[in-house]
């Protein structure tokens, strides 16, 4: 059964690592992807099998509906200007996936400039407020609901040493999410979160490289291992689904433990 059959859904972000792997995922369950990112190629120090194959190659290969359509989510005419397209080509939007994102480096606040922490605050809060906003106004000229989820990281529920930045901005994303559940509930429109532990995406290869860092992560996880983007696919469908039209305002924690201890 494709649960996603005939919804058309937007991933920013989708060209590496969780992005990617969930459009490619929607499109195996039957939805028509735009795949929104300021490259189109993976990035070269992912972790992916088929990584020298575009995402809306990869979906194309499969037999699956997708395009790609060039984004800076930092800019609202931009994410605009991405929701318009797709409702061009597919004449709809029912799914916005969140997920375009950034990290900087390892570092304590005192250590951390102004424009790490400007530029951390632009993409990972800014970028998620414009997809949510354009994604919800398009859901009320619908008039029939849709879902919006999140890409939030256990660092917007928990402390993570040495990422001061990182985790303020996910923590306004993780109260945005819940704050919007609030207001547009009433309208259909469900607002979750996912919550990654760390994962082997080029984002943190130079941490999961790094053996000592790999080993801290490890120890603190219960199941004593890095998740990968594959393990977000399946909760991010379900929470596209409509087995998911009562969950809104939620984070699903997916991090082997970590955040239990």
């Amino acid at each position: 059964m494709q649960r996603l059959r005939d919804k058309v859904a937007i991933v920013t972000g989708a060209s590496s690592g969780i992005g990617r792997a969930i459009a490619i995922g929607f499109a195996r369950e039957g939805a028509k992807v735009a795949c929104a990112d300021l490259r189109k190629t993976a990035r070269p120090e992912g972790y992916e099998t088929d990584i020298q194959k575009d995402t809306d190659k990869v979906i194309h290969t499969a037999g699956g509906e997708a395009i790609f359509v060039k984004t800076d989510v930092t800019v609202g005419e931009e994410v605009a200007s991405l929701v318009r397209a797709t409702v061009e080509r597919y004449g709809r939007l029912d799914i916005m996936v969140n997920n375009a994102g950034v990290f900087t480096r390892l570092s304590p606040i005192h250590e951390t400039t102004e424009e790490e922490y400007d530029f951390t605050m632009k993409v990972n809060a800014k970028g998620v407020w414009h997809g949510c906003q354009q994604a919800i106004i398009q859901f009320l000229k619908q008039g029939n609901g849709g879902k919006i989820i999140n890409i939030v990281s256990i660092g917007g529920l928990v402390g993570l040493a040495n990422e001061p930045a990182y985790c303020a901005s996910k923590g306004a994303v993780a109260n945005l999410t819940r704050q919007l559940a609030i207001d547009y509930g009433p309208h259909r429109i469900n607002v979750n979160g996912i919550c990654p532990n760390y994962l082997t995406t080029a984002m943190c290869r130079p941490y999961y490289d790094d053996p000592s860092i790999c080993k801290m992560v490890e120890d603190a996880t219960p199941m004593q291992r890095w998740g990968s983007p594959e393990e977000i696919v399946c909760p991010a469908i379900f929470l596209a689904s409509s087995e998911a039209d009562y969950v809104t305002g939620s984070m699903l924690i997916i991090d082997g433990g970590y955040t239990a201890r």
